[in-house]
C-alpha cells in the first residue's frame, strides 16, 4: 500500500467510526429514558423517510423579513396587531399535501408556534392564534392534520419553547427589545402553558410523528444556568402518543429522553455554519436546511439553491444516515412560492428515478467525501459521485475496505470496471459520462 492510499485509508476509517452502526440505534442518551417499542419503529419509519419538508410560517409572513422580524422589529404589542389583518385565503391544506408528496418527501414538520409566541392552531390556552386572533378564522393546522393522513404523509409539529410575547418566559439571550415585562417571569405558569398546549397538539390533530422542539439555546450553558426540567416534559409527550419521537434543536450532545438527532444547516459531521459541534449520536438522525436563506418568507430572498445542489445535499445527508428536513416559507396568502414549488418537482422527479439509492437505506461504508457520498441496502453500495471534478485524475477512485464482486451504472446498467487490492477497491470511472446531479454506480458487495 503507498503512502497515499495508506493516509486516505486511515482517515476514512477514522471517519466512519462516527457513523451509526448499521441497522441499530442507541435510543437512550442516559440510563433513565427506556424508549417503547413504539418509538422504537417510529425511529425505523423515519430513518427510511430520509426526506421531509419544513413549514415555517406564522404573521411574520406578513411583514415579508423572516421569521425572527419581532426579535429585531416593533414591540410586541405592535407586531401582534398584524394578526387582525392575516387572511391567507390561498391556503390549501390539499395543495400543499400534493405537491410536497410530488416532491418524494415522506413527512411535514410544520411550526405550530414559534418564538413570537402566535399560535397557528386553535389553542384554549390564550386568544393569540388564528382562529381567535385573525379574520380568517380557520384551523390550518387541523386541515394540515387531515391532509397528510389523506396523502399518506407523516406529521412532525415544530414547537417553540421560547416566547418573545408572554411576560411570565423567563428572559433569555433573546427578545430583549420586544416590550416584555421581565420582571413577571414565572416559569412555573410557563411551564403550564406550554404543557397544556403540548397536550392539545398530541390529543386533538391525529397522529404526530414527532414533536421538535426549539429555542433551547436562549437559556443555555453559557448563559445564567436554567433548568429547561426536559426530561418530565419529553414524558409527557411519550406518555400521550406513545410512538411520538422527540426531537430538540438546541445544538447540543443528545439529553435523554430523545429520539432524534438534530442538525440544523448542516450535514452531521460538519459545521459549516456554527451550530452542529455536538457529539454524533447512534441515533437517527435529520438536517434541516433551507430552500434560499430564510426560514420564514422574506421578499427580498429570492436566492434559492438549484435543484442539483438540493439533491447533492440530500444524497450527503443520506450518506451520514440522516434526513434532510428541507424548508419552505409560505406567502402569507397561504401559497408555497413558485420557486418552491419548482424545486419540489425537480427533486420528485429525481427520487422516481433514484429513490432507491435513498429510501430504507443507511449510511454507506465510506462517508461522504469532496466527490460525492454513498448509501448502502443490504449487500448494494450505491457511490454517489455527485462531483466527478473532484475525482482523482483518470478516473481512478478508491474505496477503502470495500470489497464487491460486482459493479454497474446505476441508471443504465453498464457494468463499470473494477479492481481489488489490499488497500481497498478501485473503480474506474469514466469522468466525461458522469453527468447530472448524481451520477451513482451500484456495487455488489461479497
Amino acid at each position: 500500500m503507498n503512502r497515499i492510499a495508506t493516509i486516505l485509508l486511515s482517515a476514512l476509517l477514522t471517519a466512519a467510526s462516527f457513523l451509526p452502526a448499521r441497522a441499530e440505534y442507541v435510543t437512550s442518551a442516559g440510563a433513565g429514558y427506556v424508549p417503547s417499542e413504539q418509538v422504537r419503529e417510529s425511529q425505523r419509519e423515519f430513518a427510511a423517510d430520509r426526506f421531509g419538508i419544513f413549514i415555517h410560517w406564522g404573521i411574520y409572513s406578513m411583514f415579508g423579513q423572516g421569521e425572527w422580524y419581532l426579535n429585531y422589529g416593533p414591540l410586541a404589542d405592535e407586531y401582534a396587531k398584524a394578526a387582525r389583518g392575516f387572511y391567507p385565503a390561498d391556503f390549501n391544506a390539499d395543495e400543499w399535501a400534493k405537491a410536497i408528496k410530488g416532491s418524494g418527501a415522506r413527512y411535514i414538520c410544520f411550526t405550530t408556534r414559534h418564538h413570537d409566541g402566535f399560535s397557528m392552531w386553535h389553542t384554549g390556552q390564550n386568544k393569540y392564534n388564528i382562529v381567535d386572533g385573525t379574520p380568517f378564522r380557520r384551523d390550518v393546522l387541523r386541515e394540515l392534520s387531515q391532509a397528510c393522513q389523506d396523502n399518506g404523509l407523516k406529521l412532525h409539529l415544530y414547537y417553540s419553547h421560547l416566547d418573545w410575547t408572554r411576560d411570565d418566559y423567563p428572559q433569555g439571550r433573546t427578545g430583549h427589545t420586544t416590550g416584555r415585562d421581565s420582571l413577571r417571569a414565572d416559569w412555573q405558569s410557563y411551564r403550564r402553558f406550554m404543557d397544556n398546549q403540548l397536550t392539545e397538539l398530541l390529543t386533538g390533530y391525529g397522529p404526530i410523528r414527532a414533536i421538535w422542539f426549539d429555542g433551547y439555546w436562549d437559556h443555555d450553558s453559557d448563559s445564567v444556568p436554567f433548568d429547561w426540567q426536559l426530561e418530565s416534559q419529553y414524558a409527557l409527550v411519550h406518555s400521550l402518543q406513545p410512538g411520538c419521537l422527540v426531537a430538540n434543536n438546541h445544538h447540543e450532545d443528545v439529553k435523554d429522553g430523545e429520539d432524534i438527532q438534530i442538525f440544523e444547516r448542516d450535514v452531521p459531521g460538519e459545521n459549516t455554519a456554527g451550530y452542529s459541534s455536538q457529539a454524533l449520536a447512534r441515533l437517527p438522525r435529520e438536517t434541516c436546511q433551507t430552500m434560499n436563506g430564510m426560514w420564514g418568507y422574506k421578499v427580498k430572498d429570492t436566492d434559492y439553491k438549484s435543484v442539483d445542489e438540493l439533491v447533492a445535499l440530500l444524497v450527503r445527508c443520506a450518506g451520514m444516515g440522516a434526513n434532510l428536513l428541507l424548508n419552505i416559507g409560505p406567502r402569507p396568502d397561504g401559497r408555497l412560492p413558485e420557486q418552491c414549488l419548482e424545486r419540489l418537482q425537480g427533486i420528485g422527479e429525481w427520487l422516481k428515478a433514484n429513490g432507491e439509492t435513498i429510501y430504507g437505506t443507511e449510511a454507506g461504508d465510506v462517508p461522504p467525501q469532496p466527490w460525492g457520498a454513498t448509501t448502502r441496502a443490504g449487500n448494494r453500495l450505491f457511490v454517489h459521485v455527485l462531483r466527478p471534478d473532484s475525482l482523482p485524475a483518470g478516473g481512478t477512485l478508491l474505496l477503502p475496505g470495500i470489497n464487491a464482486r460486482a459493479a454497474r451504472v446505476f441508471h443504465t446498467g453498464e457494468k463499470v470496471r473494477i479492481s481489488q487490492g489490499n488497500a481497498g477497491m478501485t473503480l474506474n470511472i469514466d469522468k466525461e459520462s458522469a453527468k447530472g446531479p448524481d451520477h451513482i454506480i451500484e456495487l455488489t458487495l461479497k
